[in-house]
């Protein structure tokens, strides 16, 4: 089946796997807890484990994919060793968890709508203006979150309908470049504050006394998390890649792009935020309630880049997304002979009637009938995927390429490409580094 389905051009792959690493979480969230934690030192620490643990990983799921050339359950029951206990195993039904990251992440993209809204109608001119808003929104809205969270559904449906060559191609060959090209832009704008050569300094310029163990723990992880690894979605790109594809290439491009995009986001932030006397610790709230503030002190100017800033987030937000659906639409394909536009409809139906429910969770006079465990839906879901399902999808994967595919067969994928010395650093981690490495985040996750 596998010579009959659409292929990726090398270029398309890693700008869609791109796509699918690059998200909200380097825009959104990696500036802000860059800020928490105190700037350079837990950047180095981010950057360094991004080589030695996300990239490891990012290329055996790679493998996986591009070897078994099918969903994440076929591929987990091929590619084991013939009598192995992975043989049968279900394993690959973990990567259902794109839907279930969906459920609330289509919600978050819905923000973003309303905020390009905003950038048009008004933006708040002071930090209580802006934190009313952002609530106003968060707790009190939830018709209109709804509605956002539809259009979200919707734009994600229509591309995963038209596959991968006319879809997910087309739409990452166009959303990464243009967003890149933004943030260069706003960085090119930033050069001309002073407060530039300040945050290049805190982004890049380690301060060790800052580092405390629970910045080691967050830096690790969101290297870890901001690949998109252990999801299923880099093993489904991956499934439609050209047969003599080099892997170890993509990884490295993929990486790059992912980290590139994230550090770029950062300096431009703190730029912003330096210049008007913004505060980087300022936590999850910072694009939301302090930089529109701070957009809307620059005039007319302000609203152009406050429309870019927000149309960047929701390009990173759109392409994240469809590979989070791409790996259920894609089993519903191929294991149960759904259509195209079946596979796509069902899996979005589900995804967006749990949202709504996501959405009731923190709207007033509705919260108290959706909590677990005490939390809100929507942050109990965030909490299982980030301290429970990424976790172990990506061990998943590492035990797997490590333990149970065969040697020779690893080797023949990697190391005409990578040479000798870096495929034996490299399977060590796969084999070793980072399963202990997640393990020992999804430990510390369940104490803080």
């Amino acid at each position: 089946m596998q010579n009959h389905v659409a292929k990726f051009s090398r270029v398309g792959f890693i700008l869609s796997a791109a796509g699918a690493a690059v998200g909200l979480g380097n825009i959104w969230k990696f500036p802000y807890i860059t800020g928490v934690y105190g700037g350079g030192a837990f950047v180095m620490v981010y950057l360094v484990t991004i080589l030695l643990i996300g990239v490891s990983l990012l290329i055996a799921e790679m493998l996986m994919g591009k070897r078994g050339g099918a969903d994440a359950v076929s591929n987990f029951q091929t590619e084991a060793p013939k009598g192995s206990s992975w043989a049968w195993t279900k394993a690959g039904y973990l990567f259902v968890i794109g839907l279930i990251i969906m459920t609330f992440y289509s919600v978050v993209i819905g923000w973003i709508f309303y905020y390009l809204y905003v950038a048009v109608t008004g933006l708040p001119t002071s930090q209580k203006e802006a934190e009313d808003v952002f609530n106003a929104l968060y707790s009190n809205a939830p018709y209109l979150q709804m509605a956002l969270h539809t259009l979200s559904v919707v734009i994600v449906g229509v591309v995963l309908v038209r596959g991968v060559k006319n879809g997910i191609e087309k739409v990452n060959v166009v959303l990464i470049p243009m967003l890149i090209l933004i943030l260069l832009g706003l960085m090119f704008y930033s050069m001309g504050y002073d407060s530039f050569g300040k945050a290049l300094s805190f982004m890049f310029n380690p301060d060790f006394s800052k580092l405390s163990g629970e910045a080691i723990i967050r830096a690790v992880g969101h290297s870890f998390f901001t690949l998109s690894i252990g999801i299923g979605s880099i093993m489904a790109y991956a499934a439609s890649l050209p047969k003599h594809t080099n892997i170890f290439q993509a990884g490295l491009w993929v990486a790059f792009l992912d980290t590139f995009i994230a550090l770029l986001a950062g300096v431009v932030i703190f730029s912003f935020l330096f210049q008007f006397g913004g505060e980087p610790a300022k936590g999850p709230g910072l694009v939301f309630m302090s930089l529109p503030v701070i957009f809307s002190q620059l005039g007319g100017i302000g609203i152009v880049i406050a429309l870019l800033f927000f149309l960047g987030l929701a390009f990173a937000g759109l392409t994240s997304a469809i590979s989070l659906v791409e790996p259920t639409v894609m089993y519903l394909e191929r294991r149960w002979s759904f259509s195209k536009g079946g596979a796509v409809f069902w899996s979005s139906l589900l995804y967006f009637a749990v949202g709504i429910l996501v959405i009731l969770s923190i709207s007033d006079g509705f919260k108290e009938s959706f909590t677990i465990g005490g939390k809100p839906l929507f942050d109990a879901l965030e909490f299982a995927v980030d301290s429970f399902l990424m976790p172990l999808g990506g061990i998943l994967i590492a035990l797997f390429v490590g333990f149970a595919m065969k040697r020779d067969i690893v080797e023949g994928e990697l190391l005409g490409h990578m040479g000798n010395t870096v495929f034996k650093i490299w399977y060590f981690s796969i084999r070793f580094i980072a399963p202990l490495a997640v393990l020992f985040l999804a430990y510390n996750a369940l104490k803080m």
